[in-house]
C-alpha cells in the first residue's frame, strides 16, 4: 500500500497555526521563497520514520477548520 509522503493543512491565520504547531509538537517551520503564503513542516529527522507537510492560508472557507 502506498505510504503518505506529504500534507497540508489550511490555516485562517497561518503565523498563528505555525506557532501553535512549532510549540506544541516541535515542528520546524519555513516559509517557501516566492509570492505565495507557503510554509514548510518539518516533523522531525529526516532519518526517522513520518511525513513532512506544508501550512498555507486557507483558500476556500467551506474546507474543515481544525
Amino acid at each position: 500500500m502506498p505510504k503518505v509522503v506529504h500534507f497540508e493543512i489550511p490555516a485562517d491565520n497561518p503565523e498563528r497555526a505555525n506557532k501553535f504547531y512549532a510549540d506544541t509538537f516541535g515542528w520546524e517551520i519555513s516559509k517557501m521563497p516566492g509570492p505565495e503564503d507557503y510554509w514548510m513542516l518539518k516533523t522531525g529527522p529526516q532519518d526517522d520514520p513520518g511525513i513532512g507537510g506544508g501550512l498555507m492560508k486557507r483558500q476556500d472557507p467551506s474546507v474543515l477548520q481544525l
